[in-house]
């Protein structure tokens, strides 16, 4: 098949260009050119938030899949449409669980717990901005979904990935602020009342996008591995590894630790199970991921 990916030069996109290219598949990657694609995969470069440089990069391509990994804001997501939804059969955008960060529930999210119908689409914000952009990252991805659910010209699905774990080349620095608390028994800022999240395995969010690639099915769906985790369980694998004191510091206000969370929005991956797809336990993974992460 002629495969698109959009940005799929690092982390789990890394891993799913190099997936789709060892299954055979034809894969170019479009980015801006700050770093080579994977082996074996052919290459465009173009800004995507540049509409009319992009449709002369791509010319007169057309595509069996594309898999957006880097669509942030309704303005990116409503150039996509117009050059690439009449050039593409199905069309994957990877989403975040941070388009639940309204909700509150003691339950498992459902994808019908966000009413896309609903969410109001401005484009005229300063998406552009960097600062913008990072502080209303759940609200990008929350209008980048409707810009698609409220009329697309293809097939179309996201995929709602939960906070992912595990790979030597995990930029986040997420697990490394951690061990470097731990490790010298410095307090980690967590809320009063700390809610457990969703998580997945890098490898396995990888795998599920290359599956969903494939699938028929159109709208969203949460992708997460089994069992949801406490901040005080990662530490402990981190601690177990690093050696070092676990000191949690509990504030009323202000910011905390990345993976602690004042509120409960895990997601229900029901949807994706009954489509086919099978899960892991984060009980499989966890120590694994994190030993790769800290070397």
């Amino acid at each position: 098949m002629e495969i698109l990916i959009i940005g799929g030069n690092r982390y789990f996109g890394r891993r799913l260009t190099e997936r789709l290219v060892r299954a055979g598949h034809f894969v170019t990657v479009l980015n801006r050119g700050s770093s080579a694609p994977p082996e074996g995969a052919a290459r465009l470069v173009a800004d995507r938030d540049d509409e009319r440089a992009l449709e002369k990069a791509l010319g007169g391509r057309t595509f069996d899949v594309v898999v957006d990994q880097v669509c942030y804001t309704p303005r990116q997501a409503v150039v996509a449409r117009r050059v690439l939804g009449p050039r593409t059969k199905r069309y994957v955008m990877t989403s975040t669980v941070e388009v639940y960060e309204y909700e509150d529930s003691a339950l498992p999210l459902g994808e019908d717990a966000l009413d896309l119908g609903s969410v109001a689409v401005d484009t005229g914000l300063p998406w552009h901005e960097p600062a913008f952009l990072d502080a209303h990252y759940g609200e990008g991805k929350r209008q980048a979904e409707a810009v698609f659910a409220q009329g697309a010209e293809c097939a179309y699905a996201t995929v709602r990935v939960a906070h992912v774990l595990g790979g030597a080349d995990d930029f986040t620095g997420r697990v490394a602020h951690y061990a470097e608390r731990i490790r010298a028994g410095a307090p980690i800022a967590v809320p009063v009342v700390n809610r457990p999240a969703t998580y997945v395995y890098v490898e396995e969010i990888a795998a599920f996008l290359e599956w969903a690639a494939f699938r028929e099915f159109t709208g969203p769906v949460n992708a997460h591995s089994h069992g949801p985790l406490t901040t005080a369980e990662i530490c402990a694998e981190i601690e177990r590894r690093v050696g070092g004191r676990t000191v949690f510091r509990e504030v009323e206000v202000g910011e905390v630790s990345p993976f602690s969370f004042r509120r409960s929005y895990g997601m229900d991956n029901a949807r994706a199970e009954a489509l086919g797809h099978r899960f892991s336990h984060t009980s499989q993974w966890l120590g694994r991921a994190i030993g790769e992460t800290l070397g």
